[in-house]
C-alpha cells in the first residue's frame, strides 16, 4: 500500500475522520534519524496496508499539525484511532515498536 502524505489541510479529513487506524511518521527531509523511520514504515503499510492506513507529515511544510500534536523532535510517529492519539513513539524505535503499536489498536 502506497504511503499518503498528510498536509495541514487535509489531515482532519484523512487522518482524523478515517474508518480505520492511522499510524503518522512526522518527519523533515533534513533529518537522518527520520531516513532511517521511513523504509520501516513503508514495511508497516505493505504488512498492515489493508487494516491500518499509513502516512507522513513533513513537519517543515506543515507547522499546523505538528505544533497541533505537539511534535517537538523528529522522528515521531502517532497512532491515531476514531480522531484520537493512541499511541507516540519519539525518535527511531524500530520496526517492533511501530508493530507493537499497530498491533494493540487492532486488537
Amino acid at each position: 500500500m502506497e504511503l499518503i502524505h498528510f498536509t495541514d489541510a487535509s489531515f482532519d479529513e484523512t487522518v482524523l475522520k478515517a474508518e480505520k487506524p492511522v499510524l503518522v511518521d512526522f518527519f523533515a527531509d533534513w533529518c537522518g534519524p527520520c531516513r532511517m523511520v521511513a523504509p520501516v514504515i513503508e514495511e508497516i503499510a505493505s504488512s498492515f496496508g489493508e487494516k491500518i492506513v499509513v502516512g507522513k507529515v513533513d513537519v517543515d511544510a506543515n507547522p499546523g499539525v505538528a505544533g497541533k500534536y505537539g511534535v517537538m523532535s523528529i522522528p515521531t510517529v502517532i497512532l491515531f484511532n476514531q480522531g484520537k492519539e493512541m499511541e507516540r513513539q519519539v525518535g527511531f524505535g524500530g520496526k517492533e515498536i511501530y508493530e507493537e503499536m499497530v498491533k494493540k489498536v487492532l486488537k
